[in-house]
């Protein structure tokens, strides 16, 4: 029972990260300029892509017998990443808001490295779907870095 208890802690952290992420984005859409309409669609999609995520986790903790957590939590490193970047939203520009997008981005991608080096045996199917969700959020970092890159190269 205790493997299945690591397992879903496990499995939480993402949807915690997750729920982050998406509280971030839903902030940086508010937060954003009517003018930067483009933007206001990829946190969109990059919200939409975590609730995703956790719906996923939480089948998986549910099939587990586990209690999926709710909300989002200030504690540990990785999530404070994305509730500094929420306050950071207000008053600044594109490339602020970009880089801040960028660093929780990188935060959400050392929750999943996290995930899959951890000692707590992920059978086969857990650790397909930690590895999907993985690559599916770095291309999203990879579009947030494309669109930084751009606006530094503009200005």
């Amino acid at each position: 029972m205790e493997t299945n208890e690591n397992l879903v802690e496990v499995l939480n952290d993402l949807v915690r990260i997750n729920n982050d992420r998406i509280d971030g984005y839903e902030k940086a859409i508010k937060e954003t300029e009517d003018i930067d309409v483009d933007l206001k669609g990829i946190f969109q999609k990059m919200a939409n892509e975590s609730r995703e995520n956790v719906t996923e986790l939480s089948a998986e903790i549910a099939s587990l017998g586990g209690e999926v957590a709710t909300g989002t939590t200030n504690s540990g490193k990785i999530y404070r990443v994305w509730m500094d970047i929420k306050a950071t939203f207000t008053g600044h520009d594109r490339a602020s808001v970009l880089e801040s997008c960028e660093y929780g981005e990188d935060a959400a991608q050392e929750a999943y490295d996290d995930a899959l080096a951890t000692d707590t045996d992920l059978p086969v199917n857990i650790r397909q779907i930690i590895t999907d969700q993985k690559a599916e959020l770095l291309e999203s970092h990879n579009l947030i870095k494309k669109y930084r890159d751009l606006h530094q190269a503009v200005n």
